[in-house]
C-alpha cells in the first residue's frame, strides 16, 4: 500500500472551481541512479493518479520518471453538490493507494 493524502477546502461554492491537492509518498527512482557499489538502482515510479467526484472521473494523469520523489499534484474541479472525492494511484510494480475527502458544497 502506497501512502498519500488528499486535501480539499472545508467548503466550496456550488459551480465554482476549487483546488484539490494530492501528496503521495513514493521514492520515484528513475532507473538512472547508482548505489554506493555502482549498481544501477531499478526503475520504480508512480505512473498513474486518477480522481473521481461522486463516482464521476474528474482528473487523470500518467506520470513518468521526470517527477521528483513524493509527488505533489494539484488541480481544480467543480462540484454542483456535496460528494466524496476519491483519489487512487499506482506504481509500475503494481502497488496502489487510495485516499478520500468529503467535498462540502454550499449554495453560491
Amino acid at each position: 500500500m502506497i501512502l498519500g493524502k488528499v486535501q480539499v477546502p472545508a467548503s466550496v461554492k456550488a459551480g465554482e472551481p476549487f483546488e484539490v491537492r494530492i501528496l503521495v509518498q513514493h521514492p520515484m527512482e528513475t532507473g538512472f541512479r547508482r548505489d554506493a557499489d555502482g549498481h544501477a538502482i531499478a526503475l520504480h515510479i508512480l505512473d498513474r493518479i486518477s480522481c473521481t467526484l461522486g463516482g464521476k472521473e474528474v482528473f487523470r494523469v500518467e506520470l513518468g520518471s521526470g517527477m521528483s520523489a513524493n509527488p505533489y499534484v494539484a488541480f481544480f474541479a467543480i462540484a454542483a453538490q456535496s460528494a466524496e472525492l476519491a483519489v487512487e494511484w499506482g506504481d509500475d510494480r503494481g502497488d496502489t493507494g487510495r485516499a478520500t475527502a468529503l467535498v462540502n458544497v454550499v449554495p453560491a
